[in-house]
């Protein structure tokens, strides 16, 4: 039985934890996002935080890649902790290469030896994955600094976050212009709306690099999570985890989360694809395909906390990535170490390597038309 978040937030305000009311809107009640100085980079350009808070989820961001800096949520007893995996000072974003919590763009996934031909003309990208192309190139979304404009209104509260990259940059086509919404509403739900035009024909395909951990960051492995996957096909990848082009039927393999197992079940068994990739590492075909609203495709459960997460989506994919290269190297927020497993990302997205797999749906932007995708996180415990 869920508890609801009225429930929920009683029981954190009876242990002495100050959050909102169930149902409060914090654009009603004139709350608006606050900001803290965060750090500087090298040339001296200060990135702020910036703390959202609406129905009792708490999420706060940076204006360095958008990231997600953490994200606290209340267990089944009303206790709040952070469930995504981060750092607590900027220079850990400015070093790692693991993505932690960023906007990822142009390209969200792999493009194969960072080259794509459009409309008869060859693009070469900044290669960054071996001799691949991967969420952008060396310096992509997550690597700059954004401008952002904080709102409270009958919506919620969020951060509209705006970024306009040249033509060539990363060696991507066409000046994009891009603005992503961050909306926390009075349910406590998570909306990540994108939105972006082209001067030129392009390619673009927008994701959150998000990692979660139910029971809270640092505090182990999440392969005790239970997940499910609304998707009957996933794309196998080669060698270096680019898609062969196939639409594989999950029916049979440790790929088939149509109904909820734990994600550690089926993690270790001898199926190539799970060698390749050291886990899971691969793009899920939604059944629901490309909407025009964001329909439910995933549920995500800790049964230890009773945090639940469920997303819907606009988008037709989603790379459910198992923290496979998390190698013990990194600290994290609460001062424990990123160890394999740690910490998963469900990524909603096109499919990666699209412009060089016509079969796969079409990643093109062109001049007059706008690239639109939404995606909502549910949040509740039971």
């Amino acid at each position: 039985m869920e508890t609801s978040r009225r429930t929920v937030l009683a029981a954190a305000a009876a242990a002495g934890i100050a959050v909102a009311a169930a149902g409060t809107s914090y654009a009603s009640g004139g709350r608006t996002p606050t900001k803290e100085l965060f750090g500087k980079l090298a040339d001296g350009t200060k990135v702020y935080r910036w703390t959202l808070e609406n129905g009792g989820t708490r999420l706060k961001v940076l204006s360095y890649g958008g990231i997600v800096q953490s994200l606290e949520l209340p267990d089944r007893h009303g206790r709040y902790t952070n469930v995504s995996l981060g750092f607590d000072n900027l220079d850990g974003y400015l070093t790692a290469t693991t993505f932690f919590g960023a906007l990822i763009g142009r390209y969200g996934n792999r493009i194969a030896k960072g080259r794509f031909t459009l409309d008869g003309k060859d693009h070469q990208l900044s290669v960054n994955d071996g001799e691949n192309s991967l969420h952008g190139g060396a310096k992509g979304f997550d690597k700059r600094v954004w401008d952002v404009e904080p709102f409270a209104d009958p919506s919620g509260v969020g951060l509209r976050l705006h970024y306009t990259s040249a033509d060539g940059e990363m060696g991507y086509p066409g000046t994009l212009r891009v603005t992503v919404t961050y909306t926390i509403d009075a349910r406590g739900d998570w909306r990540i709306d994108y939105a972006a035009t082209t001067d030129k024909a392009t390619v673009v395909n927008l994701t959150n690099h998000t990692y979660y951990n139910l029971a809270g960051e640092g505090s182990g492995d999440i392969y005790g999570h239970e997940l499910a996957l609304a998707a009957a096909r996933f794309t196998p990848t080669d060698a270096g985890l680019i898609p062969t082009g196939e639409l594989t039927r999950v029916a049979g393999t440790p790929f088939d989360f149509r109904r909820a197992k734990t994600v550690g079940r089926d993690i270790r068994a001898a199926h190539q694809q799970l060698v390749t990739a050291k886990g899971f590492d691969h793009n899920w075909v939604l059944d629901k395909g490309i909407t025009q609203r964001p329909e439910h495709f995933a549920t995500l459960r800790d049964p230890e906390s009773g945090r639940t997460l469920k997303i819907a989506t606009t988008e037709p994919g989603v790379q459910f990535y198992s923290g496979n290269f998390l190698d013990g190297t990194l600290t994290g927020t609460a001062g424990r170490t990123y160890r394999q497993g740690d910490g998963m990302c469900l990524e909603t997205q096109h499919f990666p390597d699209a412009p060089n797999q016509p079969s796969f749906p079409s990643t093109v932007l062109r001049p007059g038309e706008t690239y639109r995708s939404s995606t909502v996180h549910s949040f509740s415990a039971r």
